[in-house]
């Protein structure tokens, strides 16, 4: 695709400095727009990466057997009322929750149990029913008191939510580790590294929960936890305080501010109860199902991407997530530039041709503050051979740096 015809451009006005590193980056590169304080537009850009991290998310479930499914969005109260959360002070607090024309009450979604329960409710009887496991990917709608830190805490937000439900506490206690190994293997294939940590389920259960959190100066949570991955816990809840010796003698504990980019939430049979959600076991005896949750936002893994990999010069993005593999930059050859951008899509790689009449400089800084994981210079200096540059931040520092003259056919085999 050519940058000429691309919506919309880089901007060139520069950012208050109070603002958050991933609104400055995806706002001005053209991922994302701003409507209001928590509520975001995603440009071509950023929703070609928020559906790669879709997609990574969605392979791992399916091999868990999930199901991909689509939920309202508008509930009504009478749902909520069930599980006594319409009511509920700290609720209250974060749902949206209005009346229609006709007096009506209805809420937006902040989560989905009571509609998922509502589903197995009507469509399960049997033992021979379970396990059910279902999961979506949509807006999730909460009433931040102050909206900040770009797209990570949002008013308007895309959440994937996987529900499942089971007619033994084993059975849910062993798909809570399986969804839990495949949460570990989703974050790696997203370029994170993630760190399993205990915490309170907040407005969800009174039971311990499970994060997965990310180091970084720009998280709001805060995370005690052993470098030799044996424990973890949120301050919330934390036991122990920072620099205790390690039981296991791995050295101290650390203190560390992070991001959280999943949570998952065994229920047991709790919300059942409330919502009265049976099935009858193999002797016809009425049981109540076991359920958990699990939730990931791709909205934010997006921005904590950016807060952890980006330089001075912009966002540096894993080849899993790109929007585009190749940043092809033409300087005066734009007909070759064009013949190498085919040749590249012809081998499924993804190019954006930036063939705009505008200076080098202009050229190459775009390249870096859009961060795809390959830069190509075509010019009259390259000859029939191409510039080639991987966007690393050890060699971002000068232009000509960390470049090599590759032919066609060495650059595929690199990228």
């Amino acid at each position: 695709m050519k940058y000429t015809s691309f919506f919309p451009k880089a901007r060139k006005s520069e950012f208050k400095d109070d603002l958050s590193i991933n609104a400055k980056y995806l706002i001005k590169a053209g991922y994302i727009d701003q409507l209001m304080a928590g509520s975001y537009t995603l440009l071509p850009l950023g929703f070609k990466v928020v559906e790669n991290i879709k997609q990574i998310i969605r392979e791992e479930l399916n091999k868990t057997g999930a199901q991909e499914v689509l939920m309202p969005l508008l509930h009504p109260r009478e749902i909520w009322d069930q599980t006594g959360r319409w009511s509920d002070v700290n609720v209250k607090q974060i749902m949206y929750q209005f009346k229609d024309i006709h007096e009506k009450e209805f809420g937006l979604s902040f989560t989905h149990e009571e509609v998922v329960l509502d589903l197995l409710r009507k469509q399960t009887q049997s033992y021979k029913d379970y396990p059910v496991k279902v999961y979506h990917f949509s807006t999730k709608f909460r009433n931040e008191l102050r909206a900040k830190s770009g797209i990570l805490r949002g008013r308007e937000f895309l959440m994937k939510d996987l529900y499942s439900a089971h007619t033994t506490l084993e059975d849910l206690e062993k798909y809570y580790n399986e969804v839990k190994e495949a949460y570990v293997k989703i974050f790696e294939k997203l370029g994170l590294k993630v760190i399993v940590t205990e915490a309170s389920g907040g407005v969800f259960t009174d039971n311990i929960t499970h994060e997965f959190q990310v180091i970084s100066e720009a998280g709001e949570d805060e995370i005690i936890y052993c470098e030799g991955g044996d424990f973890a816990q949120n301050v919330e809840i934390a036991k122990v305080e920072a620099e205790k010796e390690c039981d296991l003698g791995h050295g101290p504990l650390k203190k560390v501010k992070t991001i959280e980019v999943g949570n998952i939430f065994n229920f047991g049979q709790v919300y059942s109860k409330k919502m009265n959600v049976t099935f009858n076991d193999k002797d016809g005896k009425s049981q109540y199902p076991y359920f958990a949750s699990y939730g990931i936002g791709p909205t934010r893994v997006m921005g904590t991407l950016v807060e952890v990999s980006h330089d001075d010069r912009g966002i540096i993005w894993p080849k899993s997530v790109a929007p585009f593999q190749v940043y092809l930059i033409s300087l005066g050859k734009n007909e070759e530039a064009e013949k190498i951008e085919k040749e590249l899509e012809r081998k499924d790689i993804e190019v954006l041709l930036d063939d705009r009449d505008v200076s080098a400089g202009e050229k190459f800084a775009n390249a870096d503050l859009l961060g795809f994981p390959y830069r190509l210079v075509v010019s009259a200096k390259t000859q029939d051979k191409i510039e080639f540059k991987e966007r690393k931040s050890d060699s971002a520092k000068q232009n000509t740096e960390g470049t090599e003259l590759l032919t066609l056919p060495e650059v595929i085999s690199r990228i």
